[in-house]
């Protein structure tokens, strides 16, 4: 089963016309948000986006954006009404991507 967060509240976006197909956004994002498409980068499952920001913060050509939050609160929350640590799947940990 693959991890969902809020339908339609993510603020990932991608300016096809500034990505320049380098695949990084696809290597750092832990929930496969990202494809590619016609050598480009492309939003293939923008629901499955916690907004951890890895993606933003490592594309070299600044085509894609997302402001952080909603994906990693419902992680927090998750965390809570489970009574588990908040497991937002980041697997390289705060410091690498949602940091």
């Amino acid at each position: 089963m693959k991890l969902k967060h809020l339908e339609n509240v993510s603020t990932v976006k991608l300016d096809s016309n500034k990505c320049t197909g380098c695949g990084i956004c696809i290597e750092v994002c832990p929930h496969s948000v990202f494809s590619t498409n016609e050598k480009k980068a492309k939003i293939e499952d923008r629901d499955s986006c916690m907004e951890c920001g890895a993606c933003a913060k490592n594309c070299p050509a600044a085509a894609v954006s997302v402001k952080k939050g909603v994906g990693c609160a419902i992680a927090v929350i998750n965390g809570i009404m489970n009574g588990t640590e908040p497991d937002c799947d980041c697997s390289g940990g705060a410091s690498s991507c949602c940091g």
